[in-house]
């Protein structure tokens, strides 16, 4: 366990500034610039392709490529991101698993609200099916809306009657737009990046006025889980997110779900990203690929 290195990580993270930029090209442009800088590893082939007619990322290990296939969804609230701003944490899972990932540029918000994101994730997985991969070497992976994404896009693939993935690993994920879980209340303040205030902001982008109180929504809450496959959930203890996963783990167990729901005391939301500075997040990532090398044919 690194103290030091989560009180510091803490401390430079409350250091950002607090002014809120006035329009979402903006908020895109400095998620963007705060994402890159995170470094990218080497040892990785990148490589820009497209899955179900929309742009994607293909991240492969240079050497000792395992067979598997990491269908990746990259993290920013639905309304920000893209696959070049998740390829640090992406390409560690790479090299750490040995497996290739698919990455792709679903449809955000507020132009394309809910459901639009989870459609191109089903859609990118029908792609990948239609290609001959089969669906034992597929795990949906990803953090934060991600991680929510990669939950919500297996329950509506489920419900289309398609195969389901190997597994489902979770990073941070976001699993419910009605904010009901009590973290959302005792965290706001301690949590370096989200307040409540902020979090219902960025929800309403996404959400266009739809009720919240729907299972791709807010799984945690309302999803019947029954069927899904094997699944890891990853978060901190300082994150405004931490009861989604409770709450989702506790019910994914009553449905009969294989479900690890692991937690690290003191680290901030997608703390996955932070190898080199916090000696969790190289710790973390080790036991999702291992997670995923146990499932993934």
């Amino acid at each position: 366990m690194s103290t030091e290195q989560r009180r510091n990580l803490d401390k430079q993270l409350r250091l950002a500034p607090a002014e809120h930029p006035a329009t979402i090209e903006q908020l895109r442009t400095g998620f963007a610039d705060f994402m890159g800088t995170f470094p990218v590893p080497g040892g990785i082939r990148i490589t820009p392709t497209r899955l179900a007619d929309r742009a994607a990322v293909l991240v492969e290990p240079e050497a000792d490529q395992l067979p598997g296939t990491l269908l990746y969804f990259h993290g920013g609230s639905f309304i920000l991101g893209s696959p070049t701003t998740a390829l640090s944490i992406t390409a560690q899972l790479v090299l750490r698993s040995g497996m290739r990932a698919l990455s792709p540029d679903y449809r955000l918000a507020p132009e394309h609200p809910f459901p639009s994101a989870i459609d191109d994730g089903v859609a990118a997985y029908r792609d990948l099916l239609s290609q001959g991969t089969p669906p034992s070497s597929i795990a949906f992976v990803g953090d934060s809306a991600g991680g929510g994404l990669s939950v919500t896009a297996c329950l509506a693939a489920r419900d289309a009657g398609l195969p389901l993935p190997a597994a489902i690993v979770a990073f941070s994920p976001g699993l419910d737009h009605t904010r009901s879980g009590s973290s959302v209340v005792t965290k706001d303040g301690v949590d370096p990046f989200f307040t409540a205030e902020g979090m219902r902001r960025t929800g309403e982008l996404y959400l266009a006025g739809q009720d919240p109180a729907q299972p791709l929504l807010a799984p945690a809450v309302h999803a019947d889980l029954h069927g899904l496959p094997p699944m890891l959930l990853q978060v901190g203890t300082n994150e405004l997110l931490l009861d989604d996963s409770v709450r989702l783990a506790e019910r994914a167990r009553d449905a009969g779900v294989d479900v690890i729901l692991d937690i690290t005391a003191d680290v901030p939301h997608v703390f996955q990203a932070y190898v080199g500075a916090l000696d969790e997040a190289a710790d973390a990532l080790d036991r999702a690929a291992l997670f995923l090398r146990q499932r993934v044919e």
